[in-house]
């Protein structure tokens, strides 16, 4: 239980650390003397573009090459196809869970099911996607 407890402490120093600023102090750096200096160059992503935006909704842009040229409407099928799909998953495998015999042996878990589960997700983020381009106009 002890190694348990000082795991789990380390586990929260190490996660809080990084909600604190860093501290402003002043660092060195020994550079030798007859090294030469080079300019500095911006390690930017030169292809990178600014994705920032406005008021209330963002550019159609945000939602990237596919998604930006396509209607509000076909977003929303696409949606209710991606949530129809997790609902389907989630109740078959509901069903299979109150066969006998199925929970112990794993057999409920099916890889479709699985990859339908999926669909929720992807459900949320069409939806979120169908609402920008509706928002643009689109």
């Amino acid at each position: 239980m002890a190694k348990l407890s000082l795991v789990l402490l380390a586990a929260i120093v190490a996660i809080s650390s990084a909600f604190v600023p860093a501290a402003q102090t002043a660092t060195r750096v020994h550079q030798a003397s007859f090294a030469p200096k080079f300019e500095e160059t911006s390690t930017s992503l030169f292809m990178a573009e600014d994705m920032t935006w406005e008021g209330e909704y963002p550019p159609s842009k945000v939602l990237g090459p596919i998604m930006s040229k396509m209607p509000s409407g076909v977003l929303a099928v696409v949606s209710m196809i991606c949530l129809g799909a997790c609902i389907y998953s989630c109740v078959q495998s509901g069903l299979l869970l109150r066969e006998p015999g199925m929970v112990e042996s794993g057999a409920w878990v099916k890889p479709q099911y699985v990859a339908m589960g999926f669909g929720g997700p992807l459900a949320w983020g069409t939806h979120v996607a169908s609402w920008i381009q509706r928002k643009n106009g689109m």
